[in-house]
Formats: structure tokens, C-alpha cells, sequence
């Protein structure tokens, strides 16, 4: 510690030492101090203090490159990565598909306590979701409180062994779900997920990167996180000359994908509910590493829809 931070903190600790002198002091000074060198000691304690107190106020426990840089996420952080997803995906018809049973109660009180039933039950799928990924998978993350998150099934490799599903707790969906929302889940969703990306990728299915969700918290979009999350993985994927696969939930979202050079291949539906939910299946082909890519911007369509959401990849 150098000496004028060990004397800033003497400062604080001892403020009465460094008091600015009164005039009853100032007549006491030895003749050989002269005012201006009183002025510039008294300049150069309120310096100290200043920079003592920026100094303890900058301290923190939270990693510095976490505002700026991507990382891995573990087991200990799935909830508040879960949390994140939950919120940037709270209006997301895919997300409420898989909640929305089609029933409704008749009074207030109880609907009231219904959508406190499926918020809780969004959270605990995302949260089995992100632990099973985490597991088997890839979770990236970039801002100080996992700002926005990615869930990625790297080229390979699978989600559905007995000990991801016994371990992340999605086993624990079987019971939690609704005997309507069983059906749309086991019986819907994960077959058409599977058979599509088959059909799409055919003899590349198992070496492409699988962009399950990527989300923004509300209050963190706008800073460009997202688009790191993106980047960091396309520079991967490029490097081992890969595609990405992704299912986009909105059109919103296949606006913002094409500006990375995502296109979309066809659209499936989900039809148990009492309207579809649009699914766009999405590939990103790899480029080649160390040439400039122009991306192609986005359609017309996707131009006036633009805007910044939870993104379902």
C-alpha cells in the first residue's frame, strides 16, 4: 500500500488529526510556515479524504470482468440464471404454452392464484432446464447478475440421460404438470423439437451448436449483452466450421437473429392450444475463420417489427 493511500485512510480513521486549522491555530503557527504552505496542506488533506472515500466506496466482492466479459455458469448460479430467463420470457406465448392448460377460474381471487401457480411453475421449468444444461450442455452468461444467459447443446452431445434428468430435476415435470400440459410437453413439443432439427440439419444434427434460449433481463437490454452471448459463440462455431440451430418464438426475435446471419428454414406450430404458437427454425451456416462476413440485414417485415424482448433460441 503506498503512502498517500495509507494516509488517506489514516484520514478517515482519524479525522480529528486532520481537521482544517482554525484562526486561533492559524496565530499559533510557527513563523517559518507560511500561509500558502498552511493552504496547500489543507488542499491536500481534503485530496486524501476524497480519494480515500472513492477508493472504499469502488470496493467490491463482484468479479470486475463479469460486466464485460462471457462466462461459464455452474450448478450454483442456476437459479439466478433461471430467474433471468423466467422474466425476459414472462410474455412469451411458448412460455405460457407450456403452463396455459386452457382452464380458468371463475373468480378473481382464485385467478389470482392461479397466475401465482404458473409463474412458480415457469421458474421451476426454467430452473431444471438451466441445471440440466449446465450438466450436459453449455450455460454462458455476461453482466454482473447473469444480465443475460444462454443455454447452448454443444455438437454431440445430449440432454436426456437418466442421471441429467434424475440430477437437474426435470423428471419432476411428470408430476408438476398439468395432465394437458403433460401432453404438450412429452407428447408435442419434445418430438416435433427432435424430429425438425432431424429433418432440418439431416447428416449435420449432431454437429452443430443448439441454441436452446438466450435472455435478457428487462432491465439490463439495451447494453449489448445478447449480442456478445451471440458473437462469443459464433467465433466458436466458426473455428471448428460448424452451424447454429435455434427455434425463434416470436418475430421480433427473427428480427433481431438475422442481423447475426441466423435465416430461417421453415415455421412449426404447436396446436393444442387455443391458438398456435409459431416456432421459426433458424440455422446459421458457419464462415470461415479470419474472413470479414457482411451479415445480412434484416427483411423488410422484420425491420418494422424490431425490438429487443426475451429472445427463445
Amino acid at each position: 500500500m503506498s503512502a498517500d493511500i495509507r494516509t488517506a485512510l489514516n484520514c478517515l480513521r482519524h479525522p480529528s488529526r486532520f481537521m482544517p486549522l482554525s484562526r486561533t491555530q492559524l496565530s499559533r503557527v510557527h513563523t517559518g510556515d507560511s500561509i500558502q504552505n498552511i493552504s496547500e496542506k489543507r488542499s491536500k488533506q481534503s485530496t486524501l479524504k476524497i480519494v480515500a472515500t472513492t477508493l472504499i466506496k469502488k470496493r467490491s466482492l463482484v468479479p470486475a470482468r463479469w460486466n464485460e466479459a462471457v462466462r461459464v455458469v455452474g450448478m450454483s448460479e442456476c437459479r439466478e440464471v433461471a430467474l433471468t430467463l423466467a422474466h425476459a420470457f414472462a410474455a412469451d406465448d411458448y412460455a405460457r404454452y407450456l403452463v396455459d392448460d386452457g382452464g380458468g377460474a371463475s373468480r378473481d381471487h382464485r385467478r389470482s392464484a392461479e397466475e401465482e401457480d404458473k409463474w412458480r411453475l415457469h421458474v421451476d421449468i426454467l430452473t431444471y432446464t438451466v441445471a440440466a444444461h449446465s450438466m450436459s450442455g453449455l450455460v454462458t452468461a455476461v453482466g454482473p447478475e447473469c444480465d443475460s444467459v444462454a443455454l447452448w447443446v454443444p455438437p454431440g452431445k445430449q440432454l436426456d440421460g437418466w442421471w441429467t434428468q434424475l440430477r437437474s430435476g426435470m423428471w419432476r415435470l411428470y408430476f408438476q404438470l398439468s395432465p394437458e400440459g403433460k401432453k404438450r410437453y412429452f407428447q408435442e413439443i419434445l418430438p416435433l423439437l427432435h424430429d425438425t432439427k432431424v429433418e432440418v440439419l439431416g447428416d449435420r444434427d449432431d454437429d452443430a451448436w443448439y441454441l436452446v434460449y438466450l435472455g435478457t433481463k428487462p432491465n439490463s437490454q439495451g447494453r449489448g449483452y445478447g449480442a456478445r452471448l451471440l458473437q462469443d459463440m459464433m467465433a466458436r462455431a466458426d473455428a471448428g466450421n460448424r452451424p447454429m440451430y435455434l427455434e425463434s418464438s416470436s418475430l421480433l426475435n427473427n428480427a433481431y437473429y438475422e442481423k447475426f446471419g441466423f435465416e430461417v428454414k421453415r415455421d412449426v406450430f404447436l396446436e393444442r392450444g387455443s391458438a398456435p404458437v409459431r416456432l421459426s427454425i433458424m440455422v446459421r451456416e458457419p464462415r470461415v475463420p479470419g474472413c470479414k462476413v457482411a451479415y445480412a440485414g434484416p427483411s423488410p417485415m422484420a425491420k418494422r417489427l424490431a425490438g429487443r424482448k426475451g429472445l427463445k433460441g
